[in-house]
């Protein structure tokens, strides 16, 4: 058994460390192929690939040269990596678990408010530094002005499925009761018929839109919600065979102290 789980230990790792390199390509290639916006997450994919590798590589040489104090090292960090996962697992359910659309009036699409998200997403995205970050990121990606060319009528925007971000950062909300002229286009002479704020935060201007409106923010906290409910399930995946490779990875380790054991003896 011992000496099995130390073969596998090592070919497991073996391939990890070439995972962790491909990564870790992915990574300089984001930070020279991708505009401002998305090249903030080059620096988190490179760390992360970086501590895979180095982590995988501990583990590899423990296996392959059966030495004990390696094997020690390579369980304790990934210990550590496996209650990381599993705190960040636990926080991002709970985090993303409040917050669900409303469907707008006449349409099929919906709609987002952004009390309705937990406190955390709302803190965050009310940071005004953060969020004049986001913000330029959503004005350059000039989403909103491209409606008007995926759907010429009113009727075929009507009956599109706009995301959480579009819904909210490309239109007035339904209850201002602004009529639509096209799908980047509404008719601001008529007063709105509701008090929400973002009534008079909106604007037809290419770089104004609803870009500073709660529904923006909400929209953005649905997608930040369903990316973060992605990320969570792949960690509960990643959780389960990181605790059988730990698993193995301790047979290997107890075969290498008896190993240095009857090493020492004779």
């Amino acid at each position: 058994m011992g000496s099995a789980s130390a073969f596998v230990i090592r070919w497991i790792n073996f391939f990890t460390m070439i995972l962790a390199l491909l990564v870790v390509g992915f990574g300089f290639w984001m930070s020279t192929h991708n505009d401002e916006c998305r090249r903030s997450l080059t620096i988190p994919v490179i760390a992360l690939g970086g501590v895979i590798f180095l982590i995988s590589l501990v583990g590899f040489l423990g296996a392959w040269k059966n030495i004990s104090c390696l094997l020690w090292t390579y369980l304790i960090m990934l210990f550590v990596v496996l209650v990381a996962i599993m705190v960040f697992t636990v926080l991002a359910f709970i985090i993303t678990n409040p917050g669900t659309g409303h469907v707008a009036p006449g349409a099929r699409f919906k709609e987002y408010r952004l009390q309705d998200y937990s406190s955390w997403f709302v803190k965050q995205l009310n940071d005004t530094e953060k969020w004049n970050h986001l913000r330029s990121c959503l004005v350059k990606s000039d989403d909103c002005n491209n409606l008007s060319k995926r759907y010429k009528t009113l009727k075929q925007y009507k009956l599109a499925e706009l995301t959480p971000m579009e819904a909210g950062c490309c239109r007035p909300p339904a209850e201002c009761g602004y009529p639509a002229v096209n799908a980047s286009y509404f008719d601001l002479s008529y007063h709105p018929v509701s008090t929400n704020i973002d009534c008079k935060l909106y604007k037809n201007a290419r770089f104004v839109r609803c870009y500073d409106c709660d529904s923006c923010k909400a929209g953005v906290a649905q997608y930040m919600k369903t990316e973060w409910r992605v990320v969570a399930i792949f960690n509960v995946i990643l959780f389960v065979i990181l605790s059988f490779v730990y698993f193995v990875g301790c047979c290997a380790r107890r075969n290498a102290g008896g190993s240095d054991a009857k090493g020492h003896g004779r």
